[in-house]
């Protein structure tokens, strides 16, 4: 009874060593992922708490047909002007795409849009199924998901 006793002892503490081994490994990679998935939400919310612009103004030119948008990085973050979003009276409109032209600070060869910067952002009405008139509402998301807001302003040259 007594080799029994002690093999049955040895068998077990060999399984419970080798659950363990099993064991260890897997949750040693589920505690990484979700320290890594934390730092990236914490990373992210710094980057909005960051980021911060205005939209200074909307206007609509009607002997061109031009709306023309100008925003100011009022942040530390540094922008992408492609990576922006518009939207014109519930319209999407791609910044980055042959439906808008953007120039930061007067310069079309460059998206990187830092701090007191100013980004311009014109589209056509022809480009558009949206008319674009005085009142209407145009939002200027980047990618970050902070966004501001303007209505349109009419001018006649």
């Amino acid at each position: 009874m007594g080799v029994s006793v002690s093999a049955s002892t040895a068998i077990i503490v060999a399984g419970l060593f080798f659950a363990f081994t099993t064991f260890y490994p897997v949750a040693a990679n589920g505690l990484d992922r979700v320290s890594d998935a934390q730092h990236g939400v914490n990373e992210r919310a710094l980057e909005r708490q960051n980021t911060e612009f205005a939209v200074t103004n909307a206007t609509y030119d009607t002997t061109s047909d031009i709306l023309t948008v100008n925003a100011t990085n009022e942040g530390s973050v540094g922008l992408v002007a492609d990576d922006a979003t518009l939207v014109v009276g519930n319209e999407y409109v791609d910044v980055s795409g042959p439906n808008a032209t953007t120039t930061v600070d007067g310069d079309a060869d460059t998206a990187l849009w830092l701090g007191d910067e100013q980004l311009t952002v014109e589209v056509a009405q022809n480009d558009t199924a949206t008319t674009i008139e005085e009142g209407t509402r145009i939002v200027l998301v980047v990618e970050s998901g902070v966004r501001d807001a303007a209505t349109v302003t009419e001018v006649s040259p």
